[in-house]
């Protein structure tokens, strides 16, 4: 029985979509203290999932040729420059993970400081948050989005009709219908990633995380992996990184708290993530109530204008 409050607030998904022993919700924690930038995850889930590639574009954008997330990159390294230090002035280090450094036009290597490359690299890997209370599932007309037992949303491709409803619901910009190339499947079908829902029947661990080389991508029950990411965090504290914060584990956030959640090292916004993000269909049963009211006291004075003129 859907709830007064069923499409905001802390709930269990399986349990609230009708899953009646469901088991232990799955998802992501992503550490991105420790991604290094290697994009296996990528290469992993199109391989396992037969996505298309994106081409070979060079975009300007570091080492990320990829760009966003999207129909047919369901996993996407961010490489984000830094100047070392906050932009708002802080006095953060920069992260050095044996990258190639950054020379100037004669040869030499750029200026350091303390024997340190006076920039840093934030890298993470994106993908869908599989919300708690998912807009993308509120919208579509046909069922083709679901539920899982795990908790995670999966589109059905036989079943999606490509109307795009679903495309600007999702408040992270994640899903997208694929517009190619000439001789991909489900073109025009709406894509995202289904947590590997094939491998989670088979007891297996998605492909992404099973390719990451430094378990920056982990998986696992959702309730495990939030103690495991706020244990991450205060270690990170302890020894001095404090602008080190978590991303979509709070069950009391604007979606309900994430399946997919992430540790940053700086603000969402710098790697692309919406600061405060809300589920877009959250308002819709008040705006049902007051459009049904306003509909039955016009029906109303109809109804009394009419008997008013026969009198």
């Amino acid at each position: 029985m859907i709830g007064k409050n069923s499409l905001f607030g802390p709930i269990d998904p399986a349990v609230e979509s009708g899953y009646s022993d469901p088991p232990a919700r799955k998802g992501f924690f992503t550490d991105t203290s420790v991604c290094i930038g290697c994009k296996a995850c990528e290469v992993a889930c199109k391989e396992w999932n037969a996505i298309p590639d994106d081409g070979f574009d060079f975009l300007g954008m570091s080492y990320d040729n990829t760009g966003a997330l999207g129909a047919s990159t369901w996993r996407h390294v961010a490489f984000i420059e830094q100047p070392a230090g906050r932009r708002d002035g802080g006095s953060s280090a920069p992260v050095d993970l044996g990258m190639p450094s950054i020379r100037t036009s004669d040869g030499d290597t750029a200026a350091e400081e303390d024997g340190k490359p006076d920039f840093r690299w934030l890298m993470s890997s994106d993908v869908c948050k599989h919300c708690t209370h998912a807009a993308c599932l509120d919208v579509c007309p046909t069922g083709s989005l679901f539920r899982t037992e795990f908790g995670t949303v999966v589109v059905q491709d036989d079943i999606c009709n490509g109307c795009g409803y679903c495309v600007p619901a999702c408040p992270y910009g994640v899903i997208e219908r694929r517009k190619g190339p000439e001789g991909a499947k489900n073109v025009g079908i709406a894509q995202k990633c289904t947590l590997c829902y094939d491998r989670l029947g088979a007891g297996m661990t998605p492909a992404c995380a099973q390719a990451c080389p430094t378990e920056s991508i982990q998986f696992g029950d959702v309730d495990e992996l939030r103690r495991r990411a706020e244990e991450r965090l205060e270690k990170l504290h302890a020894d001095g990184v404090q602008e080190a914060r978590l991303y979509g584990h709070d069950p009391n956030d604007g979606v309900g708290g994430a399946g997919a959640f992430f540790l940053l090292l700086d603000e969402p916004e710098v790697y692309g993530l919406p600061p405060d993000p809300v589920v877009t269909t959250r308002d819709l049963p008040r705006m049902f109530n007051r459009a049904t009211a306003a509909a039955v006291t016009l029906f109303a004075g109809a109804v009394l204008s009419f008997l008013g003129r026969r009198r």
